[in-house]
């Protein structure tokens, strides 16, 4: 199984869920941290972190003695990352996604296209638990071509859970993009019903199964449950407002190791996740 742990806004637990529910499952799991931005799973994680893989993407260079301006390159380039005004074209790295649709189109085969550095993914083994990040390079502004290579390492048969980037916007979608389920970390606040509600949006636009845990219970109101109740989303865990947990989090542990309460929290949502896919298995056959 493929686990997004995913959220409409940063700072809601998806870190605390995704990397306390590798721990949990006791057996050979993948952690991806597609958070290539900010990737911070590795803190709760004891070993050195190797450098696997430099990571490119293409980038079209012009040869400008074969290139007549025809602007054909512009106009299949979606993102305007190659622009022609009846003369040799500018290029724009940062926009480019690598897509080489200008090399196909150009009829004087005026462009060639050349690796640009974006980043890098990390390896690093924890007993169990086999952790795959990206980080990207201080300056480098795509970070979808960067969490393709993390989700590159997922191993068939092996279950893998992903720690999604915050937000609905392109990274999220493309961590989120070909799992079998989204755990949905949310808090009991406006602004956590408000961002879950757009992150809602994004994975039903998706079409993957998904359900909610609701991460400091005991803050906030109820409007949470009942958006939930009304729109027929699961709750599959709820994690209360624990300062020991804060506390934990803070010095880098993991709740379900020192704090071993919460570890029923954890192996009961990972078997409410597990029914959920398989009955979304039994309703898509």
């Amino acid at each position: 199984m493929i686990l997004a742990v995913a959220s409409g806004k940063g700072g809601t637990g998806k870190t605390t869920v995704a990397v306390n529910l590798a721990r949990t499952l006791g057996s050979p799991v993948q952690l991806l941290d597609c958070d290539v931005e900010e990737p911070n799973d590795h803190l709760f994680l004891r070993g050195t972190l190797d450098l696997e893989e430099i990571v490119n993407i293409p980038i079209p260079e012009v040869d400008e003695s074969r290139c007549d301006g025809c602007g054909e390159c512009g106009r299949i380039c979606e993102f305007h990352a190659i622009v022609s005004f009846g003369t040799v074209p500018l290029v724009f790295p940062e926009l480019c996604h690598g897509c080489g649709g200008c090399t196909k189109v150009c009829p004087h085969d005026a462009i060639h296209e050349a690796d640009s550095r974006m980043g890098v993914v990390e390896l690093l083994q924890d007993g169990d638990i086999t952790l795959v990040q990206g980080r990207l390079d201080v300056g480098v502004a795509m970070a979808p071509p960067l969490i393709r290579a993390v989700k590159a390492h997922l191993r068939a048969g092996m279950p893998a859970i992903l720690d999604a980037p915050p937000g609905t916007s392109c990274p999220v979608v493309t961590t989120v993009r070909q799992t079998d389920f989204v755990l949905m970390v949310t808090e009991p606040t406006p602004f956590g019903l408000h961002d879950l509600t757009l992150a809602v949006g994004m994975v039903r636009e998706l079409g993957v199964p998904f359900g909610v845990v609701v991460n400091r219970y005991g803050v906030g109101d109820d409007r949470v449950h009942v958006y939930c109740r009304e729109e027929g989303i699961p709750i599959l865990a709820e994690i209360p407002d624990d300062r020991r947990i804060a506390e934990a989090y803070s010095r880098g542990d993991l709740m379900v190791d020192v704090l071993p309460e919460y570890r029923g929290v954890f192996e009961s949502l990972l078997s409410k996740i597990n029914d959920c896919v398989a009955t979304a298995d039994l309703s898509s056959s």
